[in-house]
C-alpha cells in the first residue's frame, strides 16, 4: 500500500495510525483476506452438516439413519461449546513452559479477543470460527466407525473428552507452534492433525466396541446410496474451504490448493471405480464416491505444497492403497470399522502426509522444501509426525474409551441393536413405509 503513496502522505498516515490503534487494526485487516475465510468457514462447516451426515447417514441400515445424523449434529454443537470454553487456547494458545506441548490458559472462553484484534490479515475471532469447523468434523468422522451399536451417551462423553485430550494436543503440535512445527513438519490442512487422530482412533473404538451382528459375514447393504452421494457431493465441495481457505488468505496459494484438491478427488474416484470394474466387473456408486473421499483426505496435508502433477499422482496412490486397506481391516484383521474411517481417513492422510515429502519438491512441481533440507530429511520429519500423532491417539483414546465404558457404558444390548437406533435412542423413524 506504502507503495502507491507519496511520501508526504505516507508519513500523515503513519501518523494517524499511531494515534488511533482502531485504525491500525483497520489498516491491517485484508478484505479480500477476510471475505474468502468467512466463505472457507461455511464450506466447511457446510462438510459436516449436512456433507458428512448424509454421507454415513446412506451407508447405515434404514433404521439407523436418524441416528448417524443426531450424531453429526450433535457432535457439532457440543465441539462448538467446547471449542469456545479452552478447545481454541489449548491448541492456539501460548504455553509458556509448556509451549512445545499445549496452549495455555489466557484464551478460555476467548477471553480478550475481539473483533478489532487480527490474526495475520484476518480477525482473530474469525480464526477461531476458522478452525472451531476443524474441530467439529474431525471427531465426526470417527462417527463412521461406531454406527448401529453404540450409546448416545457413550458418543457425547467421548467426543466431548476426545476433543480435549487428543484433537486439540495435536493441533498445537501441527499449527500452534509445538513440537511438531519446531521439527518443520508439513501439514497444511490436516493430513496429520485431521485425519490421521480420526483414523486411528475410530479403528481403535470399534476393535473395543465389537462388530455389529452379523460382522463380518451376515452385514446388510447400504440402504441409500443416493443419500451418501449426495453427501458426498457436499464433502467435494466443502474441501475447498477445507484446503484452500487453509491458505488463511485469497492468493495464489489458495488457488493451487483449490485445483490440486479437485484434482486428486478426481483422479481417487476413478481409480477405485476402475478397480472394482477389474476385481468385482462392476464400478459401484458406493465405490466411486469412496474414492473420491479416499482422494481428497489424501491431498489435504499436501494441497498448499504440490502441484497439479502431484495432486494426480497422489490421487491415484489415495485410490489404490485406500481400496485394498478397506478389505485388509475388514477382512484381514477383521475390525468392524463400518463405514472404513481408517482405511479412508487414517490410511489417507498418513500416505498423503508423506508423499508431501517427495511432490513439494520445486523438481515435481511443489513449492518447494525448506532451504537445505533434501526429500529424504523431510519424509523423515513427516514419518515422525504421522507416528508419533497415531501412538498419542491410539493410547489417549485408548484410556477414554475404558472410562466412558465405566460412566456410562459404550454398547447398546443386542435386542436395541435390531430394532435400531433411531427408535431405541431417539424415539424416532427415517421412514414411515
Amino acid at each position: 500500500m506504502f507503495e502507491r503513496l507519496s511520501s508526504g502522505v505516507a508519513v500523515t498516515f503513519t501518523l494517524l495510525v499511531l494515534s488511533n490503534p482502531a485504525s491500525a487494526a483497520e489498516a491491517a485487516l485484508n478484505g479480500a483476506d477476510t471475505a474468502w475465510i468467512l466463505t472457507s468457514t461455511a464450506l466447511v462447516l457446510f462438510m459436516t452438516l449436512p456433507g458428512l451426515a448424509l454421507f454415513y447417514g446412506g451407508l447405515v441400515r434404514a433404521n439407523n439413519v436418524l441416528s448417524v445424523l443426531m450424531h453429526c449434529f450433535a457432535i457439532a454443537c457440543l465441539a462448538s461449546i467446547l471449542w469456545l470454553i479452552g478447545g481454541y487456547a489449548l491448541a492456539f494458545g501460548d504455553g509458556g513452559s509448556l509451549q512445545a506441548w499445549i496452549g495455555g490458559a489466557e484464551k478460555w472462553f476467548l477471553l480478550g479477543i475481539g473483533p478489532n484484534v487480527l490474526s495475520g490479515s484476518i480477525p482473530e475471532i474469525l480464526f477461531v470460527m476458522f478452525q472451531m469447523t476443524f474441530a467439529i468434523i474431525t471427531p465426526a468422522l470417527i462417527v463412521g466407525a461406531y454406527v448401529e451399536r453404540i450409546k448416545f451417551s457413550a458418543v457425547m462423553v467421548f467426543s466431548g473428552l476426545w476433543l480435549f485430550l487428543v484433537y486439540a494436543p495435536v493441533c498445537h503440535w501441527v499449527w500452534g507452534g509445538g513440537w511438531l512445527a519446531g521439527l518443520g513438519v508439513m501439514d497444511f490442512a490436516g493430513g496429520i492433525v485431521v485425519h490421521v487422530t480420526a483414523g486411528s482412533s475410530a479403528l481403535l473404538l470399534a476393535k473395543m466396541l465389537g462388530g455389529r451382528r452379523g460382522f463380518p459375514k451376515d452385514l446388510r447393504p447400504p440402504h441409500n446410496p443416493g443419500m451418501t452421494m449426495i453427501g458426498a457431493a457436499m464433502l467435494w465441495v466443502g474441501w475447498f474451504g477445507f484446503n484452500a481457505g487453509s491458505a488463511l488468505a485469497a492468493n495464489g496459494s489458495a488457488s493451487m490448493a483449490m485445483l490440486v484438491t479437485h484434482i486428486s478427488a478426481a483422479a481417487g474416484a476413478l481409480t477405485w471405480a476402475i478397480l472394482e470394474q477389474w476385481r468385482f466387473g462392476k464400478s459401484s456408486l458406493i465405490g466411486i464416491v469412496t474414492g473420491m473421499v479416499a482422494g481428497l483426505a489424501t491431498i489435504t496435508p499436501a494441497s498448499g505444497f504440490v502441484g497439479p502433477l502431484g495432486a494426480l499422482c497422489i490421487g491415484v496412490t489415495a485410490g489404490v492403497v485406500c481400496h485394498f486397506a478397506v478389505g485388509w481391516v475388514k477382512q484381514k484383521i477383521q475390525i468392524d470399522d463400518s463405514l472404513d474411517v481408517f482405511a479412508v481417513h487414517g490410511v489417507g492422510g498418513g500416505l498423503g502426509t508423506l508423499l508431501t515429502a517427495f511432490f513439494a519438491a520445486a523438481s515435481l512441481g511443489g513449492v518447494g522444501l525448506a532451504e537445505g533440507t533434501s526429500m529424504g530429511q523431510q519424509f523423515g520429519v513427516q514419518l515422525i509426525g504421522v507416528v508419533a500423532v497415531l501412538v498419542w491417539s491410539v493410547a489417549i483414546s485408548y484410556i477414554i474409551v475404558k472410562a466412558v465404558d465405566t460412566m456410562v457404558g459404550l454398547r447398546v444390548e443386542e435386542e436395541d441393536e435390531i430394532v435400531g437406533l433411531d427408535l431405541i435412542a431417539h424415539g424416532e423413524r427415517g421412514y414411515d413405509l
